[in-house]
């Protein structure tokens, strides 16, 4: 008998079904008619995480339509499935994320339809709180008290909620009006006028729509008062002739990009380049840009559709929405609310705000040492994984392999998706992570088959 044929299938675990961790899964099964693929996901939904579970008719894509494809391969999938039910596959549309999740649950049916995926595809419906090695596997802890074994495991989590604002008392965390996880708001229940909004991005951007309304006034509070550009007509431009091989050089390259070209096509004809000019640089010189740039960089680079823009935009002048530059210096609770310190930006004098409620949008984080509990903090206290050194997420290989406390790759362990922006810089995005997951799910098989070869002259 054949020793490889009587052994079991090998097993992947992948904990996270959102888009990173559904799109690995089908990569995993596609590339390899064997390998068994258990998806975790506590979530209610398999296939949303956590940006395509809204339902809120202006909370839209950020990418166009053309640009949203689940598969680096197959560019026009995602319009082709608009065209097919939606019957509109417009190349430039900035569809709803709701629309979004309902192609990702499809491509999800598609896979667990499929006959050669039976079996294959198990979906545990469920939290993992633990991972420990057990021989050359790795065991898997669910919180309902069942576990099992698997080759190897993808971790595809996605980011933490935002850190608690600086300066605010502990009574305010506690305060019901105070929320902490912006998408767990319920605009109904939010009180009427004002509230503070702390960040002013994307996220920002969301809950603003969400709570935009007669009786309320919304500030939006940042360091530098930024709110991200909108998207508006491009056309391509080849990547830029210039040195790129330091933050500083790289930003005046783009600068003469942008004075030739336009700045979204100069932002635009980087974004190939991007994982690679990241890597390139050293530690110091990826701090000098997070620390000087990355605010501007952000605001050009993840922008709005031009509709949520306009949208925006009339929010301001109707006095609805106020952007403020500045610095939070104190936060606590009144008998009539949130009382705020404010230092606006330049100023050396505080000012003094009363607000109704107060949402935190400063935006996920990824550093895993601020994981009090749960599968990070297990998986850092047993130094299977470790923080990266700018603390923008986990510590990986360029092949997305996780990096021990010791400093070494942790076997059978990966990591794709928005934990792994050290590595790449850029993965936030699906055109960004879904040529991260189909990398990563080539890795995991070559790894697998490799393990399997070496053991076999051993079982023969």
């Amino acid at each position: 008998m054949n020793p490889e044929s009587a052994a079991p299938p090998p097993t992947v675990a992948v904990i996270g079904g959102g888009f990173s961790g559904l799109l690995t899964a089908i990569h995993l099964l596609r590339a390899d008619p064997q390998v068994v693929v258990r998806l975790v996901e506590r979530a209610p939904l398999f296939g949303r995480g956590r940006a395509y579970q809204t339902s809120h008719a202006d909370h839209l894509l950020n990418v166009r339509a053309s640009n949203m494809s689940a598969f680096p391969d197959q560019p026009t999938h995602f319009q082709d499935w608009l065209a097919r039910e939606a019957g509109a596959g417009e190349r430039d549309a900035f569809v709803s994320r709701s629309r979004y999740g309902d192609y990702l649950q499809g491509l999800l049916r598609e896979e667990v339809r499929d006959p050669s995926r039976a079996g294959r595809l198990l979906l545990e419906a469920d939290e993992a709180v633990a991972i420990a090695p057990v021989g050359l596997r790795q065991r898997v802890d669910l919180s309902l008290g069942r576990s099992f074994e698997a080759d190897a495991v993808v971790l595809a989590l996605g980011l933490l909620p935002p850190a608690p604002p600086p300066g605010a008392e502990p009574a305010v965390l506690a305060s019901p009006a105070y929320v902490a996880d912006p998408w767990r708001l319920d605009p109904a229940g939010a009180p009427m006028g004002d509230i503070l909004l702390i960040g002013s991005g994307l996220t920002m951007v969301d809950v603003a729509l969400s709570l935009a309304g007669p009786g309320r006034r919304l500030t939006a509070l940042s360091r530098h008062g930024l709110i991200a550009r909108s998207h508006g007509p491009t056309q391509g431009a080849a990547p830029p002739e210039g040195p790129l091989a330091t933050a500083r050089a790289a930003m005046r390259t783009l600068r003469v990009q942008a004075e030739k070209v336009g700045w979204r096509e100069a932002v635009d004809s980087i974004r190939p380049l991007t994982a690679d000019i990241w890597r390139s640089w050293s530690l110091a010189q990826r701090r000098r840009f997070l620390r000087h740039a990355r605010p501007w960089w952000d605001v050009h680079r993840h922008r709005m559709a031009p509709m949520i823009a306009a949208r925006l935009s009339g929010l301001v002048v109707s006095a609805e929405l106020e952007v403020l530059g500045g610095r939070l210096d104190r936060l606590s609770l009144t008998d009539g609310g949130f009382q705020a310190q404010i230092r606006p930006r330049g100023e050396t004098v505080p000012v003094i705000r009363g607000f109704a409620a107060v949402v935190n949008c400063t935006g996920p984080r990824g550093d895993p040492e601020t994981a009090a509990a749960g599968l990070l903090a297990d998986l850092r206290r047993r130094g299977a994984v470790r923080r990266d050194p700018l603390g923008l997420g986990l510590d990986v290989t360029e092949d997305l392999r996780a990096v021990g406390e010791g400093g070494a790759p942790t076997p059978g362990l990966f990591a794709v998706g928005p934990l792994t922006r050290a590595a790449v810089w850029e993965a936030l995005a699906v055109p960004d992570l879904r040529g991260q997951t189909a990398e990563v799910a080539r890795r995991v098989i070559a790894d697998l088959r490799r393990v399997r070869a070496a053991l076999a002259p051993a079982s023969a």
